[in-house]
């Protein structure tokens, strides 16, 4: 589901800095477009090259990796608009929270595009490095969440930490019982973190109602969603959504 956008004569730049990755697209004409992925290690010179054949000069960016902020700046040097959203950005959504500050700004997007398109109460699963809930009350009100391990991140320390154990790449099971290394560490994988993330909300439903719906956005999102119960649907856009949204209400 794409969100009812008010129509720009100007592109703007929508980025969302994680950890490992840095998505970004355009709104242009009141349209998400031109999405690309860059990794987060020197971002800046990536997004220089990414950017030069682009008019646009204003931009509107989650950042959850402050050290790489400073190289956004500079890569958007002349930008008329180079706003990082907060907890005090214009999101649509209220936050109950005793420590407003401190919630990553992605999350804060997320509830943004979450509310715009579906409404509240809402459950977001956000599968990055680390996958976390976000909840948004029936009052439109961001309550909390949950912030657990990302799936790359426990399978890359099983790699890393062990002798005899390989690296693998993450995809549905075949079998319940596995007749290979690569086999059972893929079925330890996606059936345990699929089972981790079931209760997980589970027990978030128990405070939120079993009518909230539940969005599922980013990195594994697709492959975990396929088989658990209760999704409403994956949304891959929705934290770039969420910054159309902070940039409507500042226009």
């Amino acid at each position: 589901m794409e969100a009812k956008l008010k129509k720009s004569r100007n592109s703007v730049l929508l980025i969302d800095v994680g950890n490992t990755h840095v998505h970004c697209g355009w709104l242009y004409k009141g349209r998400l477009t031109n999405r690309f992925t860059l990794k987060t290690l020197s971002l800046g010179r990536q997004l220089k090259l990414a950017i030069r054949n682009h008019s646009g000069k204003e931009a509107v960016i989650a950042s959850v990796v402050p050290s790489v902020n400073p190289e956004i700046k500079a890569a958007l040097k002349g930008f008329g608009l180079v706003y990082f959203i907060n907890h005090k950005s214009p999101l649509g959504v209220g936050i109950d929270y005793p420590k407003p500050a401190t919630i990553g700004a992605d999350r804060l997007a997320n509830a943004a595009g979450a509310v715009e398109l579906y409404g509240a109460p809402v459950v977001v699963i956000d599968f990055g490095t680390a996958v976390t809930f976000d909840i948004v009350s029936s009052k439109r009100q961001y309550v909390g969440g949950v912030i657990a391990p990302g799936l790359a991140v426990m399978t890359d320390y099983l790699y890393q930490k062990t002798a005899l154990l390989p690296q693998i790449t993450l995809r549905e099971p075949t079998h319940a019982i596995g007749k290979s290394t690569v086999e059972a560490m893929t079925i330890g994988a996606v059936h345990g973190y699929r089972g981790m993330i079931s209760n997980l909300l589970t027990e978030v439903k128990k405070n939120v109602g079993k009518k909230a719906k539940v969005i599922i956005t980013g990195g594994y999102g697709n492959l975990i969603a396929q088989k658990l119960k209760g999704i409403h649907e994956v949304n891959d856009d929705l934290t770039l959504i969420g910054l159309i949204q902070v940039y409507k209400r500042l226009s």
